[in-house]
Order: structure tokens, then C-alpha cells, then sequence
């Protein structure tokens, strides 16, 4: 694969950023792609492996050898078929995943990976770019129907494969544009949403009906889903969010990162801001803000705050801080705990590790947040004995994940059997919940995870939907 000597001729070299100083003025994606000469070369690093565990390390089983060596050999026409092959929508996971296969590359034991999410983005830009995509009609139509709960990557990629295996397929979203959490999670800065636009357009002319404005279990009854379709797909998310439960935590400036990332997206898409804000508009203007919580969400968080003008910025984590490289012979091929530091905390932001919040300070307002340090002795958590402190804040925003799917509406009405983590309970070969109608996947299924997971269980769960209704599928797991 690739150039037999590459990997030992050439260093990883990636994209870059523009500078924060010129990137904070705006929301737009500020990813500077590498040139195609750059590209070839950084493809020719990927070795002839005796077994890729790219593969392995790619959620949906990208054949990434394949595709690196068809962009070093300029074939870029055939390598976005390839991609196309195993992920419906590559811009997406080329600008959002965290990359997993990279961690997973033969040459991330000297830290050195190849630039596989790049090399996967600039495959599919190109493609849009010369026009390479186009709507996949199918031949032939089933005469079967199916409904697909939630437009999140799930919904969507469950959805585009079961209208190309020939079914009538209709996507109903609760809110006002598709997207799920690609909408109005993730901050036009790191994935514009011109792209699920464009995909959506794809999808129409593939036969995909879109209802917006449409909440299943409120808007519209499950019981008329079953009454109307031939099967139901449940790919609605995991939105309950994880709540601070400290005292002061009711104070109007404790919020979650989900009602300010959302207020913020639609703010840039010249929507509403405060049509489903019961509590208000939300920004970090002029303020002193605090990000509990380490992960995706809190960067995200940090990005926007700084963004709207924050006067401070610092993100608190109750875990303690990673190492900087994590050991090669204990992790690899598989996800390491490692310190990742984002676009985001580059552009300004204090970090701290081991904290744990006791209660938030304030009268009609948050004014701080006492914490004090944790260690972990014997498997438990225990509070370091005078290490507690005081930090000023005007917004505290809560990025502490999510508990599972919310179940008022939908899932109450559904009766659907849940899992003892609180998601739909199904399994990965037939995706089939309690209700012999009713099939689930991505977060709704799972729980909080990735958006390449996301497209493989709908994907997946498109096959046993279709093999369900027909006998037996075309359709690839």
C-alpha cells in the first residue's frame, strides 16, 4: 500500500489552523487543507501492514489501505468510492471524529501515524467538488414503509440505506432544522452546516422525506408510526443530560452546554434563539465562565465562550490530568488516555485536573464555585485535606455528558424495553427492541459516543430493517 519506503522517507505532516487571532472573529471552519501534493505524499506513508488495524480501529470499517494507496496513485475518483463503501457521510467524520484509525495505526508506535482523517476529508470535498456525488435511486421501490425517528448521523445513515434498498423512507425531527446534535451541538467553527444541508438535498432525490417540527410521542403518536409504516427506526439520541448536584446549582447562571451551543447555532443560522429557551438567551459576553466538564463538549464550550467575548475562560475536570504520551506497548492499537489539548484551549483557556465542585456561590446570581482537589486512593475518591478554593464566575456551563435517551414522550409511549443503563434495549446483528416493529440505534441504543458510531449503527440497523421486511438484504453491515 502506498510507497513501499514512504513511511521511512517522510514525517506525518497535517493540516493546519489559521491563526486564533484571525479565527476568533468569526465561526466559520478554520481548518487550512494540505495541498494535493501533500496529500499523495502523506497517502504513500501507509505500509504494506500484515494486518491494518485501522480497520479494527475505525468504528465503520473504513478500508483505509485501499484508499490511501488510490489517492498516491492519483485515482481519487475510485478512492471516494471506496469510502463512500463503508461511510455515508465522510465530511462529516473527516472534520468531527476524533480518529480513532489514526490511534490505531501501525505507525502511531512512534507517534507518527498517518494523516488518515485529511487524507478521508479532502477524498470527499474533492468528490463534491467535481461533482463525483450524486443521488443513488434505486432501481426499483418495495412498496414498503419506514419511519426514522431523529435526523441525527444514526437517523441519516439509516435512513439513505434503506431508501437506496428501495423502501419509502420518512425522517421525522422534532426541531426546525435536520442535524441532531451535528446541528446544534457541534459549533459551526469545527463542521458548517451548509454540508448536512447539501446532504439532505442528496437524500430527497433519493426519495427521503423529511418532516421537521415533528416530535414523536408529542407532535405525533407512536401509536400513528405503527399504524401508518411498515417498520420504525428510534435513532432520537442521548439527550439527558448529566445535572450538577451541589448546592447553588439552581442559580440562574448554572446552565448546560447543550442550551448554549444551541442558542449559539442558531443564533449563526439567522433562527430563533429563544424558540425552546424557556430559561432565557444564553451568552458569555463580558463574563467570567467555567466549563465543568473535560471532554468534546467542554472544549466546544471554550471555543464559543471565547468566541462571544468571554473575559475568562477556565474548564475543570473531576478527573486527574492525562499523561502527555501515553505508554505505546500498554494501549496501542486500541483508544489511549492521553492529554488532548483542542483548537479550542489553544485559543485561550485555563485547564485544571482532580477538581471537584462543592457548591456554587451566589445570591440572585452565580458570582463563583468552590472546589476543593481529589485524589484517588485504594479506587476512591478522596478530598485533599485544606486544598479547597474559590473561583470567580459569572456562567457556569455544565459538559459533563449525557445519561442516556430522554424517555418522556416517545419512549413512554412506546413501552419499548430499556437496558440497565436507561437506553433502548437491542442488540448489534438485529437492532430489533420489545416491540417486534420497533428497531433502535446510535446513542438511543448505545449511549453517548461518536458520530462514527453513529453512522455505523444506522447503517447496520438499515440491514436488519431491510432483511426484516424482505427476507434478505444487499445492503452491507
Amino acid at each position: 500500500m502506498g510507497k513501499e519506503t514512504g513511511f521511512l522517507e517522510l514525517d506525518r505532516h497535517d493540516r493546519g489552523y489559521e491563526a486564533p487571532e484571525a479565527r476568533l472573529k468569526n465561526y466559520k471552519e478554520f481548518i487550512v487543507p494540505l495541498p494535493e501534493a501533500d496529500l499523495k505524499a502523506q497517502a504513500s506513508r501507509c505500509m504494506n501492514c500484515g494486518v491494518p488495524h485501522c480497520h479494527t480501529g475505525c468504528p465503520v470499517n473504513n478500508i483505509i489501505p485501499d484508499w490511501n494507496h488510490l489517492v498516491y496513485e492519483n485515482d481519487w475518483k475510485n478512492a471516494l468510492e471506496v469510502l463512500h463503501s463503508t461511510n455515508n457521510f465522510p465530511e462529516f467524520t473527516g472534520r468531527i471524529c476524533p480518529a480513532p484509525c489514526e490511534a490505531a495505526c501501525t505507525l502511531n508506535i512512534i507517534d507518527q501515524p498517518v494523516t488518515i482523517k485529511s487524507i478521508e476529508c479532502a477524498i470527499v470535498d474533492k468528490g463534491w467538488q467535481n461533482g463525483w456525488i450524486s443521488p443513488q435511486v434505486p432501481a426499483k421501490r418495495t412498496g414498503k414503509t419506514v419511519a426514522v425517528v431523529g435526523s441525527g448521523p444514526a437517523g441519516l445513515a439509516a435512513a439513505q440505506q434503506l431508501a437506496r434498498a428501495g423502501h419509502t423512507v420518512t425522517v421525522f425531527e422534532k426541531n426546525d432544522r435536520l442535524g441532531g446534535l451535528m446541528r446544534y451541538g457541534i459549533p459551526d467553527f469545527k463542521m458548517e452546516k451548509h454540508l448536512i444541508n447539501r446532504r439532505a438535498m442528496q437524500m430527497e432525490a433519493e426519495g427521503v422525506t423529511f418532516r421537521t417540527g415533528m416530535e414523536v410521542g408529542v407532535t405525533i403518536s407512536v401509536h400513528s408510526l405503527k399504524e401508518n409504516f411498515d417498520a420504525i427506526v428510534f435513532a432520537g439520541g442521548a439527550e439527558e443530560a448529566r445535572r450538577l448536584d451541589i448546592p447553588g446549582a439552581e442559580l440562574p447562571g448554572v446552565r448546560l452546554a447543550m442550551e448554549f451551543l444551541t442558542q449559539q447555532n442558531k443564533r449563526n443560522a439567522g433562527d430563533d434563539e429563544l424558540r425552546a429557551a424557556p430559561r432565557g438567551s444564553l451568552t458569555a459576553t463580558g463574563k467570567h465562565v467555567i466549563v465543568i466538564g473535560g471532554g468534546d463538549t467542554g472544549s466546544d464550550c471554550v471555543g464559543t465562550s471565547n468566541r462571544q467575548g468571554a473575559l475568562s475562560v477556565t474548564q475543570i475536570e473531576i478527573m486527574p490530568k492525562p499523561p502527555e504520551i501515553e505508554d505505546k506497548a500498554m494501549s496501542w492499537p486500541f483508544w489511549p488516555l492521553r492529554l488532548r489539548t483542542s483548537s479550542s484551549h489553544q485559543e485561550g483557556c485555563e485547564r485544571d485536573w482532580a477538581v471537584l465542585t462543592k457548591r456554587v456561590v451566589g445570591g440572585n446570581q452565580v458570582s463563583g464555585l468552590e472546589c476543593v482537589r481529589v485524589e484517588w486512593k485504594d479506587g476512591k475518591m478522596v478530598e485533599i485535606e485544606g486544598s479547597e478554593f474559590t473561583l470567580q464566575a459569572d456562567l457556569i456551563l455544565l459538559a459533563m455528558g449525557f445519561t442516556g435517551p430522554r424517555t418522556a414522550g416517545m419512549l413512554d409511549q412506546s413501552g419499548v424495553e430499556l437496558d440497565p443503563r436507561g437506553n433502548v434495549k437491542a442488540n448489534v446483528f438485529e437492532y430489533r427492541t420489545s416491540d417486534d416493529k420497533i428497531w433502535a440505534c446510535g446513542d438511543m441504543r448505545r449511549g453517548q459516543s461518536l458520530v462514527v458510531w453513529a453512522i455505523r449503527e444506522g447503517r447496520q440497523c438499515a440491514r436488519a430493517v431491510d432483511e426484516a421486511l424482505m427476507g434478505v438484504s444487499e445492503l452491507p453491515r
